[in-house]
């Protein structure tokens, strides 16, 4: 049964975000964008956060505007595996945070990102994908995933969405801070 996005129940998955593969990626400027929006978010309403990076031997770390945004202590788990899950450690991280729902973003939408969906869902966690926050060398293959993400379960959003969902009302603390990213 999906479990709806909140604050208190969700956590962010940051997927392989590195200096090798951004350059590559068709969109890249939106996508980056959408990333710093939401990770301006998880360090202005206190949210958890993993991080992953694909083999950073070979594609680098971390975009360096990114990691200065990270929340201090936010782990990051380097893997080999395309899916985050069962990944050393991962799975582990992830149980630790205590919420039920992933919200995720990254690269490359048609495969980390969607062997990560299936494989969350597999586990039964609900899941939500951040469509503009996410990207593929190819924009045919970016769409394509999105929609086998759909077809799995997973609730495909742009970021605008995700962060309002956190915010759950124009009262709460924070709202003032975010509202200036959407003008």
């Amino acid at each position: 049964m999906f479990v709806p996005m909140e604050a208190k129940n969700s956590a962010l998955l940051m997927v392989d975000i590195q200096e090798h593969l951004m350059p590559l990626i068709s969109g890249r400027e939106a996508v980056l964008r959408n990333v710093v929006r939401l990770l301006t978010a998880v360090r202005v309403l206190n949210l958890p956060l993993l991080v992953t990076e694909q083999y950073p031997k070979g594609i680098g770390p971390t975009l360096l505007q990114l990691s200065s945004l990270l929340p201090p202590g936010t782990p990051c788990i380097e893997k080999t595996s395309f899916s985050c899950c069962g990944h050393d450690g991962f799975d582990e991280a992830l149980d630790a945070l205590d919420r039920p729902v992933t919200v995720l973003f990254g690269i490359e939408t048609h495969i980390c990102i969607l062997s990560t969906v299936m494989d969350l869902i597999g586990r039964g966690r609900s899941v939500v994908l951040v469509a503009d926050a996410c990207g593929s060398r190819d924009a045919a293959n970016h769409a394509l995933a999105l929609d086998a993400a759909r077809g799995c379960g997973a609730l495909v959003v742009p970021t605008e969405t995700v962060i309002y969902q956190m915010l759950g009302d124009s009262k709460a603390p924070g709202f003032k801070a975010l509202l200036p990213l959407f003008k």
